[in-house]
């Protein structure tokens, strides 16, 4: 039955390509930014309602949805679409194409489950603002993962990777208050703010140094001053910590706090920092899960490059999703060798080249979601893996 279940789910998707394809594009054509995505929540949510999906609109969040379909008893695996773009350039991320190659594999476990070739549930998350927002967070926080046996969700790049390593981030905002003076006839009687910020930004640069090769520190002066004749009497830096896990992140995080408490003191100024309620966790890949995409997406002929030395990449709020059920969030390759978050990255996404590798991405999605549901004993390996997982390791 399982055999049967993948060939009417590839053969699915592969008579909905056309239209698959002008979701992509309305998304891509009508970008918009975390949380005011209305035009793509309507055009996804418009797509689910007519091929039967139960929808719920607004789930949760304005421009968040939920998505579902069951036929008898069984796990409930969640696909999840992305659709917010970049602020000015677009969907340079590919956001676009996450949501075309989870609605195609949605709708194609969707179409096995309605010819009882499979039993259980698949439910669809639209999660809004990915870039910055951790709209996934909020989702977490409000129960919507509390069923969920399992999650996925496939995302551009300019190669395919299945374990593409994705750090914990935590963002913060410093603001340094002094006392304003003239800088030439009386600098004095100032308290250089800025002297303090540049203070912080040169103690992370050093700290850089001790640090492991796979964490990062990000920062800028977001506020210097008004006028260099005028002694600064408030700054704001913006900083980004970022490591492997959670319990690194939080050691590097007092290491920051001490450049940051350091500088206040040094001249004289207020210190003030403030972390963003919303951190983004660590990936923690699913190899159970895993394995079933990449021997799916391998025999449409992908190749999957796993360097030897695994260096970081960004950051997501999908590690989130993965620190509360299993989870895979591979990457696909869609024809370019440009980075994300660039022009040339956001002019493919739209291209027929993408188009191709989105499909074989969304297949092994599906296929692996059949195999999930099929399979009791697959489904036990994947939570036993995930139990494992997910205990504390002590930092060496």
């Amino acid at each position: 039955m399982a055999a049967a279940a993948k060939d009417l789910a590839a053969s699915y998707i592969d008579s909905e390509r056309e239209k698959l394809k002008d979701l992509s594009l309305a998304l891509w054509n009508n970008p918009e930014v975390g949380f005011e995505e209305h035009k793509a929540h309507q055009t996804v949510t418009d797509f689910f309602e007519e091929r039967g999906f139960t929808v719920q609109r607004e789930y949760r969040l304005p421009t968040a949805f939920r998505a579902e379909f069951t036929n008898g008893a069984g796990p409930n695996i969640c696909i999840i679409c992305e659709y917010d773009a970049l602020p000015e350039i677009g969907h340079a991320c590919g956001h676009n194409l996450i949501c075309e190659a989870g609605v195609a594999a949605s709708i194609a476990v969707k179409a096995a489950l309605a010819a009882n070739l499979i039993t259980g549930k698949v439910t669809v998350l639209g999660t809004p603002a990915e870039e910055g927002g951790g709209g996934k967070i909020d989702l977490i926080n409000h129960g919507a993962f509390n069923d969920v046996d399992a999650a996925m969700m496939v995302h551009p790049y300019a190669f395919d990777r299945m374990y593409q390593v994705y750090l914990a981030i935590q963002e913060l905002t410093v603001t340094y208050r002094g006392k304003s003076a003239h800088a030439a006839a009386a600098p004095w009687d100032g308290r250089n703010a800025l002297d303090a910020a540049v203070a912080c930004y040169n103690n992370m640069s050093l700290l850089r140094q001790q640090m492991k090769p796979t964490c990062r520190i990000h920062a800028i002066i977001s506020k210097g001053g008004v006028k260099p004749n005028i002694i600064p009497d408030e700054t704001k830096l913006e900083i980004y910590i970022r490591a492997p896990n959670q319990t690194e992140l939080i050691l590097l995080q007092q290491r920051v706090e001490h450049c940051i408490v350091g500088a206040g003191k040094a001249t004289g100024c207020e210190t003030n920092f403030v972390y963003e309620p919303k951190g983004y966790a660590s990936v923690n890949h699913n190899r159970t899960m895993g394995g079933l995409y990449q021997k799916y997406a391998e025999e449409q002929g992908i190749n999957f490059i796993e360097p030897l030395e695994k260096l970081p990449g960004g950051s997501t709020d999908m590690g989130n999703v993965s620190q509360v059920v299993p989870s895979i969030h591979p990457t696909f390759y869609i024809g370019i060798d440009a980075q994300i978050h660039t022009v040339a990255f956001r002019d493919h996404a739209a291209g027929d080249e993408a188009q191709t590798y989105t499909i074989k991405a969304a297949k092994s999605m599906a296929f692996s979601t059949i195999d999930l549901l099929s399979q009791p004993q697959l489904m036990a390996a994947v939570k036993e893996e995930f139990t494992r997982s997910t205990q504390v390791v002590p930092v060496e």
